[in-house]
This record gives C-alpha cells, sequence and structure tokens, in this order.
C-alpha cells in the first residue's frame, strides 16, 4: 500500500524531529562531526549497493533509511554551525534538478535519452565549471571512477561511434599488455594493464552493462562456488590443500549447476 503525499511528508518531519531529539539528548550523536560521520556514510551507500544487486528490496528500504538519515544528520550539523539546513539542501537540488531539465521546465526540445546527457553537461560547463571532470569525486574507486569519466566525456561529443571500434581499441591494447609481457618490462606491463582495463570498462559501457556491478555478481558467483568447495571437503574430512586439482574440480561442477 502506498503512503499518500501527507504521510510520507509526516513521516520526514518526524525523522527531523528525532534528530533534533537525539542531538540534543544521546552523548553518541551529540559527538558526531561531518568527518566523523564520513566513512559511515560511504559504508551504507555500500550496503545500499549490496542490497540492490541481491534485489533484496526490503533491504534496499532499510538502506535507504539508513542513509536518508546520514543526510538529515549532515543538515542538522550544518544547521548548528548556521551554514544550511535541510531546507536548504532540498531547495538545491529542486533548482539544479529545474535548471538541468530545461526540456521539462523549458523550450528546449530533445529527441532521446543521450541528448539530456549532453545537455546537462553543457549546462554545467555554462554554469562556471572549468571541466566537465570536475564532477568526478577523488575518492572514488578506479573502475567507478573510470567509468563516471567515460561517461562524462561522452556526454560532450568525446567518444567512439560503434561498439565494434571500441572492441578493436581493447584487442589493440591486448596486444600491447602481451608485447610488454613478453619484455618482462613490469613498469610497462602495469601502465599496460592499466589502459586494458580503462578499454574494457568503456566497451561495457557500449554493451550497456554496468562493469561495477557486472564484476561485483562474479566476484559473489566464485565466492558461492568457493564455499560449496569448501563444504564438501570438510564433508571428506580434508582440507582443500589435501586435494587435487581434479578432485577439486569435480565440486567445483557441482557448484556451477547450483
Amino acid at each position: 500500500m502506498q503512503n499518500s503525499r501527507e504521510q510520507q511528508l509526516a513521516a520526514y518531519d518526524r525523522l527531523l524531529t528525532i534528530m533534533d531529539e537525539l542531538r540534543e539528548q544521546c552523548p553518541w550523536d551529540r559527538k558526531q562531526t561531518m568527518q566523523t560521520l564520513r566513512h559511515l556514510t560511504i559504508e551504507e551507500t555500500y550496503e545500499l549497493g549490496d542490497a540492490i544487486l541481491e534485489n533484496d528490496l526490503e533491504e534496499v528500504k532499510k538502506e535507504l533509511g539508513d542513509l536518508l538519515l546520514h543526510i538529515v544528520f549532515y543538515a542538522k550539523i550544518g544547521s548548528e554551525t548556521g551554514d544550511f539546513d535541510m531546507a536548504d539542501v532540498a531547495n538545491d537540488i529542486c533548482e539544479k534538478l529545474i535548471s538541468r531539465h530545461p526540456h521539462i521546465y523549458g523550450d528546449i526540445d530533445v529527441a532521446d535519452e543521450e541528448e539530456v546527457k549532453q545537455n546537462w553537461e553543457n549546462l554545467k560547463l555554462k554554469e562556471g565549471k572549468k571541466s566537465v571532470l570536475e564532477g568526478v569525486p577523488k575518492s572514488l574507486p578506479a573502475m567507478v571512477k573510470a567509468n563516471r569519466i567515460q561517461d562524462k566525456v561522452a556526454g560532450v561529443g568525446f567518444d567512439w561511434e560503434e561498439p565494434h571500434q571500441v572492441f578493436e581499441k581493447l584487442k589493440e591494447e591486448l596486444e600491447e599488455l602481451q608485447e610488454e609481457v613478453s619484455e618482462n618490462n613490469s613498469e610497462k606491463i602495469e601502465q599496460e594493464f592499466g589502459d586494458v582495463l580503462f578499454s574494457m570498462i568503456n566497451y561495457a559501457r557500449f554493451l550497456k552493462v554496468d562493469p561495477e556491478s557486472a564484476l561485483e555478481r562474479t566476484n559473489k558467483k566464485f565466492m558461492k562456488r568457493f564455499q560449496y568447495l569448501e563444504g564438501k571437503a570438510k564433508e571428506k574430512g580434508k582440507s582443500l590443500k589435501e586435494m587435487t586439482l581434479a578432485e577439486m574440480d569435480v565440486y567445483w561442477n557441482e557448484a556451477k549447476q547450483l
């Protein structure tokens, strides 16, 4: 059952009230700063990402609540220093959404999603951004950062035209990596390996695959199969080190059928 707008606003007001009370009365909440909350916020974001990947909607709801709490917490701290409060946060994003969607709130026509993305990046430059890459957080994990970099430069037209072109570039980078492996040049190997990964991530974008999600699904799949293998070894009273690769392969293939 979907809550009404009034119920949603009432729930949000309740959260703001609780945040006020906790900040005044709870020793732990009163002690927190933006700096102490930062790593917890990152952790909560990853937990939300896990829930989404598992398609566990009940858990998604809970993790969204945790993130919302953090947003309200930061806004409360901002209000205490007189810099901003929750209304400022909400109004700022509202104004940004309106200005970045002239095809909805203005007289601009767009043909498709790609034009919307291009307009978005061009509008950011008009707002004073010196580079389209300014919006890429420095602390992002390397794979996510590469994906965001490629997505942003594509938004202003710096992109391949067809997937096969990206695949050819990937093959070229693989050949260059293999050349350096043959030469046993460790420094060059690392550079070329990075180029291969960057090209793979770019190819994923053209295939409309999120590389981070794809790799995490593979991680989970591998872990599940390996833990099955560990369980079977334990049933046999053996450690994995005591098993041959041929023995392990039998159980690995069993795990693949699950």
